[in-house]
């Protein structure tokens, strides 16, 4: 019952913020919101720029590249030199070159993997000034492309669309700063760790020994490590820890605040085209794939666990291996599926403990392309361009020339549309096949067989889209692993951002043709199920065979229990 009132709170609460935060975020980013104009302001002074200023597709990419850039060195150089920072009560020395290439590269990506135990490696300077300032400015870059997309859509014969620099100043002033203060509060109010005191010593009178206990300023890292699909937590143990996750109250506001901004998304993307039902069809096509992987994932999780009950032990409350007793199997389902469909990659429980097909669940969202409904801005910018080929697919079926939302889907658009769809598939599988084919990469996982292969596609999966969970039982904090997940997270963000930029400048140049009886319609059912079946092929097609060689084999290899 538990479960199946959680999942109807969210969902209504989830309407509610579509609904209102959908058009507060419209306003915002068509101007028309400048309460903190006397913030804005300067910081366009300082930056050379202003609204007026609008920006070329090329330029906007460049710029977005240029900060992108800047962001890796700075949060590289912070992690190097932190051992001679403030703010160490640990007195924590400078982090190795490998594991600061990739903890960089994975926080500016909004990946937020992390190869390390964060009460352990990271100074409280590093975890506030390098890592939660990219946990801000990260979704900010991902909402600020997929705005380029939109306004491709809905602007006609123009060269520009619109200037990055303004797009991630609102986005940051009006959206993310104050909702993650708003609840980082509610988060400390609840228990969750805020604190600059350093650890703590506790003696264990009965056996004599001391324990050190982390603590931190956890509690409001935790509200924009949920809210900006981030996912990257302060502790180890990230939101199965009641420092980061006390109450069950902020472990239902962490699966909301990680879906709240991309479903908003959709109702922004349908007022600033003029056309909300379009907006409704994208939003469909988020809830079905999401209905389903969260129904089989949290049926797979309430069963009993194979090798326990090949033991002749048989639950009553589902797989309950490492998971936490106050959340349960299928809430903990509920937000691995939440997480790992978004690319937060926060995690209540040890995914590496789901069962087979329940891990199949949590690492097929994934390669769906994380976007059911995907991360802040990257959600929706990835189903655009998989909309965009649903729509290329309608117009062969119709024999027409294709059209979404009176823009004419040409070549150039489809090549950038494909180029955008296959660039993680193909990173994922090609980093993966090096793994499993090298010595370094096979001494990572901790299991051998399908479990040790799914350990090693899962961590890969993981960071090629960007999300940044982990499934556990693989050690990858070797130069292996931190050098190739760091080419992994870095190709899989802007080798799909820059061909969205430069397709949605492509199409903001375009003219709007007028509807006529032979327009393929893009705003009702047979488009999302059109849209769907793209996604399903894609990523099904794609993913098939290696899939199969991990979770699939190892549930064939369970039923010989039952």
């Amino acid at each position: 019952m538990g479960f199946f009132f959680t999942l109807l709170a969210l969902v209504v609460l989830l309407g509610f913020t579509w609904r209102y935060l959908g058009s507060y975020m419209e306003a915002i980013f068509n101007g028309r919101v400048h309460f903190l104009g006397f913030v804005e302001r300067p910081i366009y002074r300082a930056l050379r720029t202003s609204p007026e200023q609008e920006q070329t597709w090329k330029r906007y990419a460049g710029a977005m590249i240029v900060f992108s850039a800047v962001s890796l060195l700075f949060t590289y150089v912070i992690l190097r030199i932190q051992g001679s920072l403030p703010l160490n009560p640990q007195h924590l020395g400078a982090v190795g070159p490998a594991l600061s290439f990739n903890t960089a590269s994975s926080f500016i990506t909004n990946t937020n993997w992390q190869n390390y135990g964060g009460e352990t490696t990271m100074s409280y300077f590093s975890q506030m000034g390098a890592l939660t300032v990219q946990q801000f400015v990260t979704p900010a870059v991902g909402v600020a492309v997929a705005l380029v997309l939109v306004r491709g859509f809905a602007r006609k014969n123009s060269p520009t669309i619109g200037n990055f620099w303004v797009d991630i100043t609102r986005c940051l002033l009006y959206v993310l700063v104050p909702i993650a203060f708003l609840f980082g509060i509610i988060f400390v109010a609840q228990g969750a760790v805020q604190t600059l005191a350093g650890t703590v010593s506790i003696k264990d009178t009965l056996n004599g020994v001391s324990q050190t206990i982390p603590r931190g300023p956890i509690g409001f890292m935790e509200a924009i490590k949920q809210l900006g699909t981030n996912g990257g937590g302060f502790l180890d143990a990230n939101s199965a820890t009641t420092f980061e996750n006390p109450t069950g109250l902020t472990n239902f506001l962490s699966m909301y605040l990680l879906l709240s901004i991309p479903v908003a998304l959709t109702y922004t993307f349908g007022k600033m085209v003029g056309s909300v039902r379009h907006g409704v069809a994208l939003l469909s096509v988020m809830v079905i794939l999401f209905g389903v992987w969260v129904g089989f994932t949290s049926a797979a999780e309430h069963q009993n666990n194979p090798a326990v009950a090949a033991a002749g032990i048989h639950s009553t409350v589902g797989n309950t291996e490492g998971k936490e007793v106050r959340f349960g199997d299928t809430t903990t389902a509920l937000f691995g599926i939440s997480s790992t469909s978004t690319s937060t990659g926060s995690a209540d429980g040890a995914y590496d403990s789901f069962t087979p097909m329940g891990g199949f669940g949590l690492l097929t969202g994934m390669m769906l392309g994380e976007v059911t409904p995907g991360g802040v801005g990257s959600g929706l910018y990835t189903l655009l361009i998989y909309a965009i080929i649903a729509v290329f697919i309608g117009g062969l079926m119709i024999g027409r020339t294709p059209e979404y939302l009176g823009k004419k889907i040409q070549s150039r658009e489809v090549k950038l549309a494909g180029l955008a769809a296959l660039v993680m598939p193909i990173t994922v599988l090609v980093v993966t096949a090096l793994a499993v084919s090298l010595a370094a990469g096979k001494a990572g996982p901790l299991n051998a067989g399908p479990h040790g292969f799914t350990e090693i596609l899962y961590g890969l999966t993981s960071q090629g889209n960007n999300n940044g969970s982990a499934f556990g039982g693989l050690t990858g904090n070797t130069p292996f692993y931190n050098i190739i997940g760091a080419i992994d997270m870095l190709i899989g963000r802007f080798g799909i951002m820059i061909p969205a930029i430069a397709l949605g400048g492509a199409l903001a140049e375009k003219n709007v043709v007028p509807e006529s009886l032979g327009t393929f319609r893009t705003d009702n059912g047979m488009f999302v199920g059109l849209t769907i079946g793209v996604i399903l092929i894609i990523g099904g097609l794609t993913f098939f065979p290696a899939i199969s060689l991990g979770p699939i084999v190892e549930q064939l290899s369970h039923m010989r229990f039952f």
